[in-house]
């Protein structure tokens, strides 16, 4: 096969054995070897010397695709990949060892891939194990074929794996194959290691190029991290920020459809998805269908099966019981939507809206919106109250009393505003979580699918728990189509007039690019009345709208496109298998860059 081209074969440890015994050296003939010499007893020697020849000319190991694939008897560590000696040689037959033997007399190998940190899947052999699993973007696919076991192909770039059972036991194993392997003392695979995310970092990314994350914000970014994050095993992804609409141009609005349509309108994206804002708090649900591919596939063996992550890394409830209790609802409405046999996985990452808002914004609510609403209502009242007694004893105040009286109704719209978000909380009865991308599930980040897509996908998974699950209204748009145009500006104006937040502007298209390169994954549109909340009860007054209306968007729109996207990249190093240092380098990206000094109210 070789000779013919349909084959790569590289070296391994009994080649070389074989290889020294056809050239005349003492080896001791175990393992096989001794059969094999018995047969080469019957062949010609011009066959031996062509089977010499042969094994001596078997590379040490393979670079392929670029690059990005190292095959190896053995393996190789990151350091040794593209080069040639007698050590490399010689790691990539035998591995490394302790210099210690097992309770089976065999050497203890040292567990080089538990700390493998690079670029290249590694694909190698060696030490047979019960099944062929991914460890930091390296995989054993010895699976003991000759022991009993299976014979595991990778078929590659797909990374899928093909195994067919063996149809005997050819030789019994010294080891068990499901025996347990000798602890080394090295780092665990899946383990995290706080080098990697310290300092300046320049990340790769397939969207964006490098994205440069500044040494000031990753020490932000690590002290989140280190004191308030999850287990960083579920950390794969953290959702971008986004950017809101060009100010508008109309009269006494900050915020309107107009410009978002035209922003995406002149990028050449003419086909939109509008979705429906909701006041809540954004959470990404990450979930797998079994324990055993929990640890599998994470590396978490504490026995749970995924968890729920704010948009910062921390653990959205406080509460371990109503977590479970919510992904196992989760889990219900996949299972009977189908949707874990549709999709052919053991993991799922939803990107969602947790309502009520009020439920992680309390203290937000108490310490800064209501206090306002208070002061501003017992202050204002007030002061009303002794201005209009003044102008019915005919003082001349009329002025003065008008504009403390548009005051005075500005408060109560301020209060009414955020009042309509505080809703009262008990347990899960009272949730409402609005999933609104399906980001990844194993072997495909989502990403090539479009928006109406992900929308279809979330509301089938709404449609089988409607008690807690909220299907979000959405609409496409085509924005050569004017009649459209008017009916979707005519839905955002009555959706905020009813008090709700707004829309998303999103192009058709997961990832857009224009002319001049990736357009904004998303752009949030905000109503009147909602705006009021971030920017105070007067807003919109002549001065301070005017004021507002100078606000600068560029750091917001620049932040936004790194954000996503690292976030994007994260996924895909993850699910390519690639080292849990690379996916989150990426995630601490993300998260760095809220550090940057950009103004929350955007």
């Amino acid at each position: 096969m070789v000779d013919s081209g349909t084959a790569l074969a590289v070296v391994g440890n009994h080649d070389d054995k074989l290889k020294r015994h056809l050239s005349g050296r003492n080896v001791k003939p175990t393992h096989g070897l001794a059969e094999t010499i018995e047969q080469l007893g019957s062949e010609p020697p011009e066959f031996l010397a062509e089977m010499r020849e042969w094994l001596d000319g078997l590379l040490s190991h393979y670079l392929l695709d670029d690059g990005k694939l190292v095959v190896a008897h053995a393996g190789l560590k990151e350091e040794m990949q593209g080069r040639a000696s007698g050590a490399i040689r010689s790691f990539c037959m035998y591995g490394e060892t302790t210099g210690e033997v097992d309770e089976f007399g065999l050497p203890v190998r040292w567990d080089w891939a538990s700390e493998y940190k690079g670029r290249a899947k590694v694909v190698y052999g060696h030490t047979p194990v019960l099944e062929a699993n991914w460890v930091n973007g390296t995989i054993c696919i010895d699976t003991g074929c000759v022991f009993g076991g299976k014979l595991t192909a990778l078929r590659y770039p797909e990374l899928e794996l093909v195994s067919v059972d063996a149809e005997q036991t050819y030789y019994e194993p010294i080891r068990p194959l499901d025996g347990p392997a000798a602890d080394t003392g090295s780092t665990p695979a899946h383990q995290v290691n706080i080098a990697d995310v310290l300092g300046k970092q320049v990340i790769e990314t397939g969207l964006y190029g490098h994205v440069t994350v500044r040494e000031d914000n990753a020490a932000a970014a690590l002290e989140v991290m280190t004191r308030h994050a999850v287990d960083p095993h579920w950390l794969i992804h953290l959702p971008p920020t986004m950017s809101p609409a060009e100010t508008s141009a109309q009269e006494g609005w900050l915020e309107r459809p107009e410009e978002a349509f035209a922003y995406y309108g002149s990028k050449g994206a003419r086909n939109l998805v509008l979705e429906e804002k909701h006041m809540g708090s954004r959470a990404l649900f990450v979930l797998s269908k079994t324990q055993e591919s929990a640890a599998k596939r994470f590396g978490v063996h504490d026995g749970s099966r995924g968890t729920i992550v704010t948009r910062t890394g921390r653990r959205f409830f406080n509460d371990a019981e109503l977590e479970a209790s919510v992904l196992h609802r989760v889990d219900q409405a996949m299972e009977s939507s189908g949707l874990w046999t549709e999709l052919d996985t053991d993991w799922v990452l939803w990107d969602c809206e947790i309502m009520p808002w009020s439920m992680k914004a309390g203290a937000l609510v108490r310490g800064q919106y209501a206090s306002v609403g208070a002061a501003a209502n017992s202050g204002l009242s007030a002061l009303d109250a002794a201005l209009q007694a003044a102008i019915a004893r005919g003082v001349d105040v009329k002025d003065l009393g008008a504009r403390v009286s548009q005051r005075v109704e500005d408060a109560a719209s301020y209060r009414e505003a955020y009042n309509r978000y505080v809703h009262p909380f008990e347990g899960i009865a009272d949730l409402k979580i609005a999933p609104f991308h399906l980001l990844a599930s194993e072997g495909q980040v989502h990403s090539d699918k479009d928006h109406l897509w992900h929308m279809g996908m979330a509301h089938r998974l709404c449609a089988a728990d409607t008690n807690l699950l909220l299907a979000t209204e959405y609409r496409a748009l085509d924005l050569d189509d004017p009649v459209q145009v008017k009916e979707a500006i005519d839905w955002w104006e009555a959706m905020t007039a009813k008090g709700g937040e707004g829309m998303v502007v999103k192009p058709l298209d997961f990832i857009a690019r224009g002319r001049r390169g990736l357009l904004q994954p998303a752009i949030k549109c905000r109503g009147r009345e909602y705006l009021r909340i971030i920017y105070g009860p007067h807003y919109d007054r002549p001065g301070n709208i005017e004021r507002l209306k100078k606000r600068g968007l560029g750091q917001k729109r620049s932040m936004a496109l790194r954000e996503f996207a690292l976030g994007i990249e994260a996924l895909k190093r993850f699910v390519d298998h690639a080292p849990l240092t690379r996916v989150h380098q990426c995630v601490f990206g993300v998260l760095a860059m809220e550090s940057e000094p950009v103004d929350p109210r955007l």
